[in-house]
């Protein structure tokens, strides 16, 4: 660290051990403090030990442990690598945790010379015995094992050679963690992983949790001389650390995309849910990293910021009533139609406008009344609807010749009947130039 004059950014408060005992939120510098003196104008901050640039000769080092954790409460990714740390016992004098505020946070120029990309969680390498040539690692699963072959002398092994886990752990790592931002992003920050739209994801989340359920085998988790129902036996392993922060953020964000909120389903399989509710209840060191997340979770997230209001599927419903289009869906009210797919369903207008023309919609309405209802969460099927319009209006056996005029009505002004998005693709003959 620079001596007086530079602003630090520091939102953390960390204490001997390396716990994190104030919680400011997700974002790094939502909250902040400053000094003004005579000299010098600084940002408040505390860290653990007071090992943050106390070293009078080292002042560009943002603290004087071996190694330095950037990470936050809410970090479900970083909270598999404080797991570890609590097991293990490790001091904070060995490994440090610091938020990335610290360095102006995740997309400052100095952060990123630890983490390329910006992301957290992210290990600082500063011991002096540091044979493996490198700085620094970014990742969860590389610091986690990192930290495992660290201090492999210490406290529990967590398994790292043991196949459930790591299956656990790849599975855990490749298709559920990178979705799982369905469950709190915004739709500014869609696509989600391979999926479009967050009602997808959230299945595909859902599916995902199920089939880390079937790793678990008849026998489930625990073991006979148990304790505590961890997942591969009587040991506490990474597959643990790994998917326990996630589950905390399935258990309290998954019911509030449930159809029936009153009533939802549960978050987890069966399996998963005992060894849940073991761990925050029986383990100590699972229990304060579930209190960790969830008092960022619940006093920042919810109480103080209302993310989840504006967030379609949570916040956001489509309350309006249902229309003669989804009687067409359902096929109780018969139709013509001549394209269909998962997604999206064409069919002859009974009243037409021109010798060929077809109505285009979206299978599941999804909020869509109108066109003025659109948000990032409608790009897929937008794009889907168009590409059909698109393909229906060179389709010479419905009656389409050398292009059609494609229309969507939107509100009352617009001449929209229907309160359910819908694409006219009409044509047959050459149309004139008036639109209204």
């Amino acid at each position: 660290m620079r001596a007086a004059g530079v602003v630090l950014n520091l939102v953390l408060t960390v204490v001997a051990t390396g716990a994190v005992t104030t919680v400011f939120g997700f974002r790094p510098l939502l909250v902040t403090k400053r000094i003004t003196t005579t000299t010098t104008t600084q940002l408040m901050a505390v860290t653990s030990q007071s090992t943050m640039a106390t070293d009078k000769n080292n002042n560009n080092s943002i603290s004087n442990a071996d190694h330095v954790l950037f990470d936050v409460p809410v970090s479900n990714n970083g909270a598999r690598c404080r797991i570890i740390l609590y097991k293990k016992g490790i001091s904070s004098d060995r490994v440090d945790i610091v938020s990335p505020a610290a360095l102006g946070g995740l997309r400052s120029e100095e952060y990123m010379k630890f983490s390329p990309l910006g992301l957290m969680p992210c290990l600082s390498i500063q011991k002096s015995d540091n044979p493996h040539g490198i700085s620094s690692l970014a990742e969860s699963d590389t610091i986690a094992r990192y930290l495992l072959s660290e201090y492999s002398a210490e406290g529990p092994s967590f398994l790292p050679d043991h196949p459930r886990s790591n299956q656990i752990c790849r599975w855990h790592d490749v298709y559920l963690q990178s979705i799982q931002g369905c469950l709190y992003k915004p739709a500014s920050r869609l696509p989600i992983g391979d999926f479009p739209d967050r009602k997808g994801a959230i299945a595909a989340y859902r599916r995902n949790l199920e089939v880390i359920e079937g790793f678990l085998g008849e026998d489930g988790v625990g073991g006979a001389g148990s304790s505590v129902a961890y997942l591969c036996g009587e040991e506490v392993s990474l597959a643990d650390a790994t998917l326990f922060p996630s589950a905390v953020f399935a258990s309290y964000m998954l019911p509030k995309f449930d159809e029936d909120t009153t009533s939802p389903r549960p978050p987890l399989p069966p399996k998963l849910t005992r060894w849940f509710d073991d761990l925050r209840t029986n383990d100590e060191v699972f229990s304060r990293v579930y209190r960790e997340i969830m008092d960022t979770l619940v006093k920042s997230w919810e109480e103080t910021n209302h993310r989840w209001d504006g967030i379609w599927l949570a916040g956001l419903r489509d309350t309006a009533p249902a229309t003669i289009f989804d009687r067409i869906i359902s096929g109780e009210i018969p139709a013509e139609i001549v394209r269909q797919d998962e997604h999206i369903l064409a069919f002859r207008d009974i009243n037409p406008m021109a010798p060929a023309h077809i109505l285009v919609i979206p299978k599941d309405r999804n909020g869509l009344t109108a066109l003025r209802r659109a948000t990032a969460e409608h790009t897929d099927i937008l794009g889907r609807l168009l590409v059909a319009a698109g393909e229906i209006a060179s389709d010479k056996t419905l009656g389409f010749g050398d292009g059609a005029r494609i229309v969507i009505n939107d509100g009352p002004d617009g001449g929209q009947e229907v309160n359910h998005l819908h694409v006219h693709v009409l044509g047959g003959r050459k149309l004139g130039n008036t639109f209204c």
